[in-house]
């Protein structure tokens, strides 16, 4: 059984992301536009959870961040989703010290949450997502567990990827994404939640 797995539909691009941003880093303005609609929709759905109806205007300032730094950048697609997630989240956390506000619940983009993946339960979860009632649900999680979930879910990280954007050990989140699909899980399946209450992504354990 995997731990809430990457999806599909990102690894099917990964391909031809990583062409793209190659072709980027030439120059080609083309290129780039292919790798930002590659990355976007994913970016957009992880900036949401973080800061609600800001994650456009702190989007584009992390796209005018990855743009200037791209000739910087090494590695292929799947590395280009990593190293966009971490300045997204850079760029999402300076949003909040500005505002001085913590993280606050967001409504996710069903189309970017509608993600294929494997008959396990965790994939289970992650086909429900679609749904707002699973979406309140992931609102209610504690931060490190709903970031961890978004990073691996919406944006399509792996764990050492999601680990290197959230600053943390590889098995913390892995931990934080295991018992966040299980808590999604046991709350889809009718079992209802069993902790105290839901919290927002603000807070933690």
């Amino acid at each position: 059984m995997g731990q809430g797995g990457e999806p599909r539909r990102a690894q099917a691009y990964d391909g031809e992301l990583g062409a793209a941003v190659a072709r980027a880093q030439d120059g080609d303005e083309a290129a780039f536009a292919v790798a930002y609609r590659i990355v976007q929709p994913g970016l957009l759905g992880y900036l949401r959870g973080i800061v609600g109806d800001d994650a456009e205007d702190v989007a584009s300032d992390a796209w005018l961040e990855i743009a200037r730094d791209l000739g910087r950048f090494k590695g292929d697609g799947a590395g280009f989703r990593g190293w966009t997630a971490t300045i997204a989240r850079h760029r999402a956390l300076d949003h909040l010290r500005r505002l001085r506000v913590r993280p606050r619940a967001a409504t996710l983009e069903q189309d970017v949450l509608d993600l294929p993946g494997r008959h396990d339960t965790h994939d289970q979860v992650v086909e429900s997502l679609s749904t707002e009632r699973a979406l309140e649900l992931v609102r209610g999680l504690p931060r490190d567990q709903a970031e961890a979930v978004l990073l691996r879910v919406v944006v399509g990280l792996d764990g050492p990827a999601a680990a290197r954007a959230l600053g943390k050990r590889p098995g913390a989140v892995r931990t934080a994404a295991h018992r966040g699909l299980k808590r999604l899980a046991r709350q889809l399946g009718g079992e209802g939640v069993t902790d105290d209450g839901p919290r927002t992504l603000g807070e933690s354990k």
